[in-house]
């Protein structure tokens, strides 16, 4: 597999936008995209702003959020309800598959399904972007106190080497990217809201358990907001032609 060497966290590059990291592996003028686990799909609405000619379809198995996208049509977005590990479309139908911040999120039982279904509805020679959280930095110790991830982001990067590394695999693996990516709160109540209580999620937020987090939150709290960063592990997998 092509490993970069590791550089020290404080020497990532900073990413404000990460559409700039797509671009470099992207080189589709017109891709059929698929994202599994869109969420509100505000990247994606994003992207497409600098990718006219695409046409994008979002998968998600939150209702709440489902029912939101919906509400908010778009000419080159279709949303469907559903979940990575049983993509209702046919075989080779898009070029570009993209797992936002998702694969962690796809039960550990079924990862492994799900990156064989991503492999059966692209195309040959289509593209998997796989971009995942590292489990370091003072926004993840934040975070691990009511939501510890750490054993689902090892499972989600154990899966994609078990999808390269597996006998007659159809996947070759291609650039990988580490970089940080600026996030801003205006205040606690935002972080509470963003970050303690998804939709998708129930995170049993209690009392004491709310004021435990907003202890260890208030020290990063300027009058301009809470300034963290994400650190970001991109993987890019191509299917063999």
């Amino acid at each position: 597999m092509n490993t970069p060497t590791l550089l020290p966290m404080a020497d990532w590059p900073v990413i404000r936008d990460e559409h700039e990291v797509l671009a470099r592996g992207c080189t589709h003028a017109a891709p059929h995209i698929i994202e599994l686990g869109c969420g509100n799909a505000r990247t994606a609405r994003h992207w497409l702003e600098h990718m006219p000619l695409a046409q994008y379809v979002g998968l998600e198995v939150d209702t709440l959020q489902h029912a939101k996208n919906l509400q908010a049509p778009h000419p080159r977005m279709r949303f469907v309800e559903a979940g990575a590990q049983a993509i209702p479309f046919a075989d080779a139908s898009f070029d570009l598959a993209l797992m936002l911040k998702s694969l962690h999120h796809v039960p550990m039982p079924l990862m492994d399904q799900a990156l064989a279904e991503v492999a059966r509805v692209l195309k040959p020679g289509g593209g998997l972007y796989v971009s995942e959280p590292v489990y370091d930095g003072a926004l993840n110790e934040l975070v691990r106190l009511y939501n510890d991830e750490g054993v689902v982001r090892a499972a989600a990067q154990a899966a994609v080497d078990r999808a390269l590394q597996a006998p007659n695999s159809v996947w070759e693996e291609g650039s990988q990217e580490r970089f940080v990516m600026p996030v801003r709160f205006e205040n606690f109540e935002e972080f509470e809201k963003r970050m303690m209580r998804p939709t998708f999620a129930d995170h049993h937020i209690d009392d004491a358990m709310l004021e435990r987090v907003r202890a260890v939150y208030e020290p990063h709290q300027t009058p301009e907001g809470a300034f963290f960063v994400r650190p970001m592990h991109v993987r890019w997998l191509r299917k063999k032609a």
